[in-house]
């Protein structure tokens, strides 16, 4: 698989000394249709979770960073909210927030799953691409552990055409399988060069600059989300409201309390998240309470209320108390 690669990174000069390659630092974002495995793809970069993952479109609402650490580069990711057409004010809002977060990265890479056909969706967004002439753009055939090698030809060359028939031309074209993890580090490396001669941005350590009560958020979400699917698609905004440690805990067995309300557009749609005799919320906090305690690495007390929102996606107050 590794000779499908536009091409492989060439190894320093031998003759110069190895510390004398100057250190990479920027910002990269993954763009492409829901569903195209922008977030799995970050998480395998990052190897840890940070951005949401769900088949849901339209999930992942705010800008999650992953950061990837090498000693001669540092990459940051930015995950922007998907590009869709706009139905609604935070529709367009996502839209706006998608429009600057590509002007001001160093890199694009546009994901396409290996195991679709190209459709509207994905030329919607690489014509929007196309627009931004400075920016190198790489193309990122994902999931191809669902394919042949013929197939994963075929996606190879209709992703080159698409953009010569734009007028542009993709910086590399790589596939890659997050679940896999082939051609992962691959992706790493062909991004790295693309990036700006600069000093680390973060310090060593840091896997995400988002403040953990938005991440614990999109946690609980993503429980939430899960099994009501076609019920509830974005009709939930999750809030932390507190995150405190418990008092009189022995410093050895520390606890933290989260607070958090789990907000939705319409009462009906409170028994589909509480579920009968409120088995759905536990299963919920359960869930979420595991990924979260991995996340913070300490044990963690979390309460959780459902509370009704009206119509909050169409409703500018409540978008900005929601933190959109």
């Amino acid at each position: 698989m590794g000779a499908m690669s536009a091409r492989t990174p060439t190894s320093p000069e031998t003759s110069a000394e190895p510390s004398e390659a100057p250190h990479r630092a920027g910002f990269a974002c993954f763009v492409g249709r829901p569903n195209a495995g922008k977030s799995t793809l970050t998480n395998a970069l990052v190897g840890q979770k940070v951005a949401i993952t769900s088949s849901r479109p339209q999930t992942t609402r705010h800008t999650v960073r992953g950061i990837v650490h090498r000693p001669e580069a540092q990459l940051i990711l930015v995950d922007t909210p998907g590009l869709h057409k706009p139905r609604t004010l935070l529709g367009e809002r996502l839209n706006d927030v998608v429009r600057t977060t590509w002007a001001e990265v160093d890199v694009i890479g546009f994901c396409v799953p290996a195991d679709q056909k190209l459709g509207p969706g994905d030329r919607f967004i690489a014509k929007e691409l196309a627009g931004i002439r400075k920016t190198p753009k790489v193309a990122l055939v994902t999931k191809t552990d669902l394919v042949d090698s013929r197939v994963l030809a075929e996606q190879l060359i209709a992703i080159d055409q698409l953009g010569k028939e734009l007028g542009f031309e993709w910086a590399e074209i790589i596939p890659v399988s997050a679940v896999s993890g082939d051609q992962v580090e691959l992706v790493a490396d062909l991004l790295v060069p693309l990036l700006p001669e600069s000093p680390p941005l973060y310090p060593e350590g840091d896997l995400t600059d988002e403040p953990e009560m938005v991440m614990v958020a999109e946690l609980i979400r993503e429980a939430a989300l899960e099994g009501v699917r076609d019920e509830l698609p974005h009709s939930i905004a999750v809030v932390v409201e507190e995150m405190l440690p418990r008092e009189d805990r022995p410093a050895d067995k520390p606890l933290l309390d989260i607070h958090a309300n789990v907000y939705i557009e319409r009462p009906s749609q409170k028994g589909i998240i509480i579920g009968p005799k409120g088995k759905r919320l536990k299963e919920v906090g359960t869930k979420s309470r595991k990924h979260i305690e991995a996340l913070l690495g300490t044990p963690v007390f979390l309460d959780l209320h459902v509370k009704v929102a009206k119509d909050w996606q169409r409703d500018p107050k409540q978008l900005r108390k929601l933190g959109f």
